[in-house]
C-alpha cells in the first residue's frame, strides 16, 4: 500500500513572512558580497581608469600589474605564506590545548585559587602594561627580538578567549569529572578523555579567532622582526609591498616622472585579495560549530 504524500498547508501570513525573509537574507547576502567583488575587480583592473572612473563591479582596463608586483618574488611570497601558515596551524593548535586546559581549570569548584587566578586574567583585559615595558620585556629580558617566537608566544593566548573558554565549559556537568575520579583516572587523563572532545563548538569558534589573529598579525612583526628574518609572515611583506610601491612612486614625482601606470590602490586592492583569499576558506569548516560556541560562552555567568 502506498503511502500518500500529506504536506501541511501553511497560511498566507506563514508564506508571506517566509518570503520576506528570504528576501532580506538574499539582499544581506549581496552586501555582504559586493565589497568583495569590487576589491576582486579592482585589484584586475588598470590604476589609470580607476583614478578616472572609480571602481566598478567588473574590471576596468583588465590587467595583472598589480598581481605582477605582488608576485615578482615568488620564493619570498611563497616563503611568507609558509611562515604564517606554519605560525598559524602551530599557534592555533597549542593556543587551542593550553587555553582549554585553563578555562577547564579555572571552572573547576575544587581549585582553591580559580577565583583568584580568574581575577588576575581579567585584570589584563582592563589594564595592560604598555608598549614600551612589553617590548623592553621580550626583547632586552626574553632576547626574542629578531625571532618568530617574539610574535609566536604573543599570539598564543589571550584573556578574552580564556575567559570564552572557562564560560563555555560551565556548561560541562561536574558529575562527569567526578565519575573519572571514581573510574581512578587522574585529571590530566579526565580532561583528555572525558572534557576535551565535549568543547568542540567553544574549540571551534577559540580555534577561529586564533587563526584569524595569526593569519592577520603584521604590527608585532614590524617591532619585533624588522629585516632580521629573510621571510616575514604574510600581512607585513604584503605591508612592506605597499610602502616600497608609495615609496617609489613619491620619489618618482618628485623627479617629474609620469607615474600614472604604477599601481597603488589597485595594488593595495590586489594585497587585500592575496592575504584574504585563504583564510576565507576556513569559516565553512567551523560555521556550525562557530554560533553555538559564541553565544554559549557569552551567556554563561
Amino acid at each position: 500500500m502506498e503511502k500518500k504524500n500529506t504536506k501541511i498547508k501553511q497560511s498566507a501570513n506563514t508564506v508571506s513572512i517566509k518570503l520576506i525573509s528570504y528576501v532580506v537574507i538574499v539582499l544581506f547576502t549581496i552586501m555582504c558580497l559586493l565589497p568583495f567583488i569590487l576589491i576582486i575587480s579592482a585589484s584586475f583592473s588598470t590604476e589609470t581608469i580607476i583614478n578616472k572612473e572609480g571602481f566598478g563591479l567588473l574590471p576596468r582596463g583588465f590587467t595583472l600589474s598589480s598581481y605582477e608586483w605582488v608576485f615578482r618574488y615568488p620564493k619570498m611570497i611563497i616563503g611568507s605564506y609558509a611562515v604564517t601558515i606554519i605560525m598559524a596551524v602551530c599557534g592555533t593548535a597549542l593556543g587551542l590545548f593550553l587555553i582549554a586546559m585553563t578555562g577547564y581549570a579555572l571552572q573547576r569548584k575544587d581549585f582553591y585559587f580559580r577565583n583568584m587566578l580568574s581575577f588576575f586574567i581579567y585584570f589584563t583585559t582592563l589594564f595592560s602594561a604598555g608598549m614600551a615595558p612589553t617590548f623592553i620585556w621580550v626583547s632586552r629580558y626574553l632576547h626574542l627580538k629578531g625571532s618568530y617566537m617574539a610574535v609566536f608566544l604573543q599570539l598564543l593566548m589571550t584573556p578574552w578567549l580564556i575567559i570564552l573558554m572557562k564560560n563555555f565549559t560551565k556548561s560541562v556537568p561536574f558529575e562527569i569529572t567526578e565519575s573519572g575520579k571514581i573510574d581512578g583516572a587522574g585529571d590530566f587523563k579526565i580532561f583528555i578523555s572525558l572534557i576535551f572532545p565535549m568543547l568542540k563548538p567553544a574549540l571551534a569558534t577559540v580555534g577561529l579567532f586564533l587563526a584569524l589573529g595569526y593569519w592577520n598579525e603584521w604590527y608585532q612583526s614590524s617591532l619585533y622582526l624588522g629585516s632580521a628574518v629573510t621571510y616575514k609572515p604574510l600581512q607585513y611583506y604584503l605591508y612592506n609591498i605597499i610602502n616600497q610601491a608609495n615609496a617609489l612612486k613619491s620619489s618618482l614625482a618628485g623627479a617629474n616622472i609620469s607615474i600614472t601606470k604604477l599601481p597603488s590602490n589597485t595594488l593595495k586592492m590586489a594585497t587585500a585579495v592575496v592575504a584574504t583569499g585563504p583564510i576565507v576558506f576556513l569559516y565553512p569548516f567551523v560555521q556550525k560549530y562557530f554560533i553555538s560556541g559564541i553565544t554559549v560562552g557569552a551567556v554563561k555567568g
